[in-house]
């Protein structure tokens, strides 16, 4: 709003809006200073991670030390002072202050002289990571109990001698009472909220690692998050809505890769009907192309019942998944999938199946439940399953919470700081352009497309049970999973029932969509940016989904540095074939710096052994002055802010609003 004494009507009633907040000259100015003072800040850090998959142990790490920021800063205080061993033991401390404490406290004579020489080390560390903050903002970000004390040893100067005594005397009287343990995790606590600004999840929290929930609870607790939601994101999310075709995903899902932890567990779901419905149903079925892939310890804790009772339930929800599918195809023939309807296309006698006009041989057709004469209807007995496991789903007050978590911070894309953010890709056309879709709307593409598609993401849980609305949300939800083209599954099909029943791998291939291609010339980056509204020289795409295999030689910095791809391999799956264990991102206000990450060696030998993640950082921007906060979205909306105190403070001075009297 831009300053004038003449108002329109709608400009004057804001203003007196406003003046309630700040009913003077007096306090209208204050804030305009405090808001110029905020701008000439440095920019905060942000911290890109993607493509996480349930790994909770090597999230958590990567997230405490925040992919290196903290120990980078412990170099810059302590490298030429303090011995490496005792850095790396202060850096455990740091991620993990409770464990790490118990651990020293049994292994420490001196106690007291260990938290003196600790808490003045912690101090001096959490004072240079306050640096980029208000004094106002370090303080809310202070637990409340210690605000007071934490705000005076952070801004007090252990140089002055004047003050020497003040603070040796607050950290004395903190270990006589003993409330050191607490204040020092506290302390660490603070830290690790200050190193980073923002958190960016560029997609897929779920599936493949047993931990899911456990990530999802520490995003809730997190100070300032952001998600763009992955294929795997929007599988649960669909789920959890009520759609049966998305429940039987997650379980199909879950028992092929032997990940039921998260399910069980995490989500307190039962699969006894399931189990229950396979053992009677499937007994004398042929279930061999149906083993669940066991590794490691759990190959050697399973009998051999239990895996044909795994492969069994496997087999089971798989062919209700089907069914499911071909429903959703048929009732919408927008989504252009009727390729995708194969149970009809079965020929039982010769043990065939014909796809794309070939036939191939079929390496199972022992389906129990499927009726070649209406092969896509349940059986009464199916329908009571998927029924009783969706209803369990829809009543996981857990899954629920994360759920809700993952609508209200969450989005198919973010603008975000010059950063154009999603986890999939922006659909293209073998020429390059746009893709355009008509799927319950009329050729959308680019962000026009996506902008229709998060909507419609949000009515199939937010919109009324039993509506049309909910109902075709949910379809669409499934759509955003496995449908042609869609953005963030960004292939021209999802080939289970290949891979399930066919030998000729050729026909497994799911062909990636153009996007693929293109996202390496910088004239087409340039132009996805500019759909989005960003243009400059330090605009880039932040893209997960497709992990980088870096022992081919590809590099995660595509079109010139334009577009960076983050999905390196978190999941413990894909680490053989990317050669690492995923990138991280780190965005502060001097450079952008990437981080490939080696495999994480486990919570507890961090701990015992003070073991970071081995990881490489690559500075590939260097910004060319520091940034600050006025040249971040945060800083133009607090310029807005300043232009509307000042339209006030002209309107004070004009007459056309008066100030309160202050008694």
């Amino acid at each position: 709003m831009k300053s004038t004494k003449a108002y329109r009507p709608e400009n004057l009633h804001y203003l007196k809006m406003l003046a309630r907040q700040y009913p003077t000259v007096q306090a209208a100015s204050t804030e305009i200073i405090n808001l110029q003072a905020i701008l000439n800040l440095p920019k905060g850090t942000e911290h890109f991670i993607s493509d996480v998959h349930g790994e909770h142990e090597a999230f958590l790490h990567i997230l405490n030390s925040a992919s290196g920021v903290v120990r980078r800063k412990l170099d810059d205080l302590f490298a030429t002072s303090i011995p490496r061993r005792e850095l790396d033991q202060l850096a455990t401390l740091i991620y993990y202050p409770k464990e790490k404490l118990e651990e020293i406290a049994q292994s420490t004579e001196d106690m007291r002289e260990w938290y003196r020489i600790t808490l003045h080390r912690l101090i001096e560390v959490c004072r240079l990571v306050s640096t980029k903050y208000t004094r106002s903002k370090v303080r809310k970000a202070m637990p409340k109990e210690y605000a007071y004390i934490l705000d005076e040893l952070i801004h007090t100067r252990y140089g002055d001698s004047d003050k020497r005594d003040y603070y040796e005397n607050i950290i004395s009287t903190i270990i006589d009472i003993d409330r050191a343990p607490n204040f020092l995790i506290q302390l660490c606590e603070l830290i690790k909220r200050l190193a980073v600004d923002r958190l960016h999840i560029v997609g897929d929290i779920f599936d493949r690692g047993p931990g899911a929930d456990i990530i999802l609870e520490s995003l809730i607790n997190y100070h300032s998050v952001d998600i763009q939601w992955g294929n795997h994101d929007i599988l649960w999310m669909g789920a959890a809505s009520g759609s049966r075709t998305l429940v039987a995903t997650v379980l199909a899902n879950s028992l092929r890769y032997n990940n039921l932890e998260v399910i069980e567990t995490g989500y307190g779901i039962s699969l006894r009907p399931l189990a229950v419905f396979a053992g009677e149903v499937y007994k004398d079925c042929s279930v061999d192309q149906f083993a669940v892939k066991l590794s490691g310890r759990d190959a050697l804790r399973y009998t051999e019942r239990d895996k044909l009772l795994a492969a069994r339930m496997h087999k089971a929800i798989t062919m209700i998944l089907f069914k499911l599918e071909g429903q959703k195809i048929l009732r919408n023939p927008c989504f252009g999938m009727e390729d995708r309807l194969l149970l009809d296309k079965i020929d039982y006698e010769s043990k065939t199946v014909t796809i794309d006009g070939s036939s191939y041989a079929m390496l199972d057709t022992d389906f129990p439940t499927v009726d070649p004469k209406a092969p896509y209807a349940l059986t009464g007995e199916e329908e009571e399953l998927i029924y009783q496991m969706t209803r369990s789903f829809r009543h996981s007050e857990k899954l629920q919470r994360h759920v809700r978590f993952l609508y209200s911070k969450g989005s198919l894309y973010r603008v975000f700081n010059g950063n154009l953010l999603f986890h999939g890709c922006l659909p293209m056309t073998g020429e390059g352009e746009f893709m355009p879709f008509s799927i319950g709307c009329r050729n959308l593409s680019g962000k026009a497309f996506l902008d229709y598609a998060d909507l419609t993401a949000r009515r199939a849980y937010y919109s009324k049970p039993g509506s049309k609305e909910r109902g075709f949300g949910m379809d669409f939800l499934w759509w955003l999973w496995a449908g042609r083209n869609s953005p963030i599954f960004g292939r021209d099909r999802m080939t289970t029932f290949e891979r399930r029943f066919i030998a000729d791998e050729n026909i497994w291939t799911e062909a990636k969509n153009p996007y693929y291609t293109f996202y390496n010339d910088p004239d087409v980056c340039d132009r996805m940016m500019a759909e989005f509204g960003l243009k400059g020289p330090h605009c880039h795409i932040i893209n997960g989904h497709i992990p980088v295999r870096l022992k081919k030689g590809e590099s995660p910095i595509k079109a010139g540095g334009k577009l960076l791809v983050i999905d390196g391999g978190f999941c413990k799956a894909y680490q053989k074939t990317t050669g690492i264990a995923g990138y991280t991102l780190i965005y502060d206000s001097n450079e952008l710096c990437l981080v490939a990450h080696e495999p994480f060696v486990g919570r507890q030998d961090a701990i015992r052994e003070n073991q970071d993640i081995a990881s490489s950082e690559m500075t590939f921007e260097r910004l060319e002055s520091r940034m600050k906060i006025a040249e971040t979205d945060t800083g133009r909306q607090l310029q807005e802010q300043i232009d509307d105190l000042m339209a006030l403070l002209t309107a004070y001075r004009s007459g056309e609003i008066v100030e309160e009297h202050m008694v």
